[in-house]
């Protein structure tokens, strides 16, 4: 069946973005055109733009338990992951090289790290249990006495596997070792204090939750020394040089305070809808593999793995019947290599070719999902009828 044609979609892809909710856009509204004033100006239209900057900062420090001055607002999430490992090691260099991440972290953070291998950083990489998680023993072994960051996301953007931060959090605590988290897909999902889990520097992207694209932020904990990322002008205290993007940073503070009104409620029905997915879909598809595990995920992540099939071809047919889903990260789509998140998790080549991962939002409806699992069966079934006759 051909969605389209009834201009009906069914989007399952909030991961790589989210629609920007409608009281969002109308927060933004007015720093476009009534409050347009530079906020580092003087006069009265800046103040205006002054007094929106330090109302979001405040917000978004509430979302995490920290300190206003420690909000710092970039450009997404790829910048603060940027900023974060690249100023660390600048600054830290006193001390020691070595950084310690995983094999799963987003390519924000891995090609970071391939280019400070190159500045003379030595990057030790964690490997990860077939459900996604970091061994903590290992991570407890890497550590050095010139180890000066350790790196790892708060939950994984393909699989959606939630991570022991609080746990690593305080073994680099122990330890006198900086803890830097990429929050950009748990962020207005999950419930964070930077404080209570030893948390250093944290990034976010406001398009995750709702919010616009464009604009992101990175918290710098206290302890946390490092050097500015953009020289050139006092904003951002002197960090991030550059006239603040004051209609997208108020936009994100209005998407995260709208994330967090009400969290518990929202990732209870993320969590009903995800889980009913997964049953439709191990109900109606033969030979398929959950990818990721199966309770300690994203509320509104699902992955799965279709044995001898590409997912690429699934993807195609499903955006045919008006259905938006995706093989993993949108930042690696169109690579023909198969996921290094799947690889480090086990999976064979074949396996992590044949994956789709759809990722919910509270929007969606369970009528939604059945037609879903109903046109993925159709799908299965009709590719996989093809390949044996061939």
């Amino acid at each position: 069946m051909d969605r389209k044609d009834n201009g009906e979609m069914i989007y399952l892809d909030n991961a790589a973005t989210t629609r920007t909710a409608p009281e969002v856009v109308e927060a933004m509204l007015p720093y476009f055109t009534e409050y347009y004033g530079n906020a580092g100006s003087i006069y009265g239209l800046g103040s205006e733009s002054k007094k929106a900057l330090l109302g979001a900062r405040e917000t978004i420090a509430g979302t995490l338990g920290a300190e206003t001055n420690e909000i710092y607002f970039t450009a997404g999430g790829s910048e603060s992951d940027n900023w974060a490992l690249k100023a660390v090691f600048e600054a830290w260099q006193d001390k020691g090289r070595h950084i310690i991440t995983s094999k799963i972290e987003h390519h924000a953070v891995l090609h970071t790290c391939e280019y400070l291998e190159k500045m003379g950083a030595q990057i030790t990489y964690l490997d990860v249990d077939a459900e996604g998680i970091v061994d903590l023993l290992q991570l407890e072994r890497a550590i050095r006495p010139d180890t000066v960051l350790i790196s790892v996301m708060a939950a994984n953007n393909e699989v959606g596997t939630i991570q022991p931060v609080k746990e690593i959090g305080a073994i680099a605590a122990a330890h006198g070792i900086l803890f830097h988290t990429d929050a950009v897909q748990a962020y207005g999902h999950l419930l964070i204090d930077v404080k209570e889990c030893h948390i250093d520097l944290l990034s976010a992207s406001a398009h995750k939750f709702n919010g616009p694209k464009g604009v992101g932020f990175l918290y710098i904990g206290q302890k946390a020394r490092i050097r500015p990322l953009i020289h050139g002008g006092q904003q951002e205290r002197g960090r991030r040089a550059g006239t603040e993007n004051v209609p997208g940073i108020v936009g994100m503070a209005a998407a995260a305070k709208r994330a967090y009104e009400n969290p518990e409620e929202r990732a209870k029905k993320e969590r009903l809808l995800r889980d009913y997915l997964i049953g439709r879909i191990e109900e109606l598809v033969p030979d398929v593999t959950l990818n990721g595990h199966r309770t300690r995920r994203l509320p509104n992540n699902v992955n799965f793995s279709f044995a001898g099939m590409e997912g690429e071809t699934i993807l195609i047919m499903l955006d045919m019947a008006g259905i938006c889903a995706s093989a993993g990260s949108a930042c690696t789509s169109g690579a023909t290599d198969p996921s290094h998140v799947l690889l480090a998790m086990g999976l064979s080549k074949e396996q992590a070719r044949g994956s789709v991962r759809f990722s919910l939002s509270e929007e969606n409806t369970i009528a939604e999902l059945d037609l879903v699992a109903e046109e993925l069966a159709r799908i299965v079934e009709r590719v996989r009828g093809l390949m044996k006759i061939c």
